[in-house]
């Protein structure tokens, strides 16, 4: 009798030796396939299955349920993960929960439905979100204005909007591209679509369209832009009621003096701005810092801010990363003017020496968005025509990192924040 209860006993001890949890680091010496870790995490959500956020313990790693299949999955997709025991999960999140440790384990409930802004027709690699999604494999389907329009956005929790301009000006590639078949095209294809949809200018359709994916924002909704769809979306909500387009974009005349009727109340981030009223300058407007700059590429680089994981979680979630020193790259909006950012509005990401913002997030209403600088984290200068980036040459990026944080954004389970 007391073998068996020895033994019983002893297979009890044993099997909770055993390993109970995957853990996924996120450390730069050990994660081999930083992206694709986060589609592991999609993964196993839309598996109806929790994972917990390790904010700022090795890089932000996740520690998920263990089971076979997800081991098999983060063999298949070249994910580095840990096994460990119940005692060993347990250790970690103690050492979490450390008052002394900046650190906080969050809980992801549910994997967000993703939704991306972007014209018929456009291909994964023409944008960094779409390609980032594509190659770590968490899916998603794509919106335009006619769904945004019929309120379709109510669908989603989380949306991306691809590089789009909001102001009718067509991206201002008037003076280089008004004669490339693509530009042509693009603008015949955007004035069709207004036409459609019982507009006279495509300006007053992008501002409809603006104004309905700020109302998903105040209802609730978990808004993400790069490059120029962050500066021409706040322009375009500024410009509701004024003609700031040119003839050559909408056949009339532009509002005299339009500047002075701008409203920055109407905006989510910017305030104070000028807009660029000359067709033949591409640029909106003085909030981006693309000619302000004077970076040479070898030094161009900004910094992630350092937030209280336990008293700041969002902001700590959307900067994980391996590294707090994040590459610097181009696009027609490359960064933002720090001079007008408003005060409400949280920068995330800088390069202090040169008063620029790269990474910015805010609250509107019920819901939130973040602002991305530049066109492509692993390009550079990308210009019109550039060959795709090949992530499978970029696993560890930390600038690609920043888009898939916002993706799981939507997924953590809400709390009130500390004030």
């Amino acid at each position: 009798m007391k073998k068996t209860l020895f033994l019983i006993l002893f297979l009890s001890i044993t099997f909770q030796s055993f390993a109970s949890y995957v853990l996924i680091p996120m450390d730069a010496d050990t994660q081999k396939n930083h992206l694709k870790a986060y589609g592991i995490t999609y993964w196993t959500l839309s598996q109806q299955l929790k994972v917990k956020w390790l904010l700022n313990y090795r890089g932000g790693s996740f520690l998920l349920p263990d089971s076979e299949r997800i081991q098999r999955e983060c063999q298949i997709r070249g994910v580095s993960f840990e096994v460990i025991s119940d005692v060993k999960a347990e250790s970690i999140l103690k050492e979490i929960s450390s008052p002394s440790k900046n650190m906080e384990a969050v809980v992801l409930e549910k994997a967000p439905k993703i939704a991306v802004y972007t014209p018929k027709g456009k291909l994964p690699w023409d944008d960094a979100v779409t390609m980032v999604l594509t190659y770590a494999e968490i899916p998603y389907e794509t919106v335009y204005d006619e769904e945004v329009l019929k309120d379709e956005l109510l669908l989603y929790d989380w949306l991306h909007l691809h590089h789009e301009d909001f102001t009718g000006q067509y991206g201002k590639f008037y003076a280089r591209y008004r004669q490339a078949a693509w530009y042509i095209e693009e603008k015949k294809s955007a004035e069709a679509l207004a036409t459609k949809l019982g507009y006279k200018k495509v300006s007053e359709e992008k501002r409809d369209v603006a104004l309905k994916i700020r109302d998903y924002v105040v209802g609730g909704g978990f808004m993400f832009a790069m490059c120029s769809a962050t500066d021409s979306f706040d322009i375009a909500l500024s410009a509701d009621g004024v003609d700031i387009c040119e003839p050559m974009f909408d056949g009339d005349a532009s509002d005299a003096n339009y500047q002075a009727k701008i409203d920055f109340n109407k905006t989510f981030a910017f305030k104070d701005f000028t807009l660029e009223r000359s067709p033949l300058v591409y640029e909106f407007s003085s909030i981006d810092m693309t000619t302000k700059r004077k970076i040479p590429k070898e030094t161009d680089y900004f910094s992630l801010m350092d937030f209280s994981a336990k008293w700041d979680p969002i902001p700590t979630m959307l900067c994980q990363n391996h590294t707090a020193l994040v590459k610097g790259f181009m696009g027609q909006t490359t960064s933002f003017d720090r001079e007008e950012i408003k005060s409400n509005v949280l920068v995330m990401g800088e390069n202090k020496t040169n008063g620029e913002a790269k990474y910015i997030h805010g609250i509107k209403g019920k819901g939130f968005f973040t602002f991305y600088g530049g066109h492509d984290p692993e390009d550079y200068t990308h210009k019109v025509g550039d060959p795709k980036t090949e992530l499978d040459l970029h696993p560890t990026s930390p600038g690609y990192r920043l888009i898939l944080n916002n993706v799981l954004f939507p997924a953590a389970k809400k709390k009130k924040q500390k004030t």
